[in-house]
């Protein structure tokens, strides 16, 4: 995970994409919810305390990668900066699409196993990772193809909703999706 998030912000700052900054940030809030469902497990703290404050936690940090999103999109439509193809970023992206929906699934069958909401919100860091690897790679590619540079801020901020449901649903901490 780190070193998905240096490679992506990297390549982010190269090419001056917000689709793929918005990755590497989601990839960089992702480790610091992978740090929260580790001390959920690890904390000699009563069990149903560490499990709504880790929770909550994931929240809160998916919601900040919402605010981070449309930040760095708005700047870019704006015309504060011209995003330009990155290779690197393409491949990374490919990466994710491909890994990221297993460890989702593996996660939200851990999470329904141990009653975890905690595990659930990671589990939708890494499906939102997917998610927005492949939005940000539609982005890229119709910049690198097509020349359109709108077109990649304007995919970053199509997984702005997403972001937000799953932010409310780990904030009211449901370990499995159910109501």
């Amino acid at each position: 995970m780190t070193l998905e998030a240096g490679l992506a912000l990297l390549a982010a700052s190269a090419a001056r994409s917000p689709a793929l900054l918005a990755f590497g940030g989601d990839s960089f809030v992702e480790l610091f919810s992978a740090t929260v469902v580790l001390w959920r497990f690890t904390t000699r703290a009563k069990q149903e305390h560490a499990e709504r404050t880790a929770a909550r936690t994931a929240g809160v940090l998916l919601f900040v990668l919402g605010v981070f999103v449309v930040f760095g999109s708005v700047k870019t439509l704006l015309g504060h900066s011209q995003p330009s193809p990155s290779v690197l970023g393409i491949c990374l992206l490919l990466a994710a699409i491909t890994i990221m929906p297993i460890l989702a699934k593996e996660k939200r069958r851990l999470s329904a196993l141990t009653g975890s909401a905690a595990l659930r919100a990671d589990a939708a860091q890494s499906n939102l990772c997917a998610y927005l690897a492949l939005v940000a790679l539609v982005g890229l590619t119709a910049n690198a193809i097509w020349q359109i540079s709108w077109a990649d801020p304007l995919v970053a901020l199509a997984v702005v909703p997403f972001i937000g449901y799953e932010g409310v649903e780990a904030i009211r901490g449901r370990p499995c999706g159910c109501s």
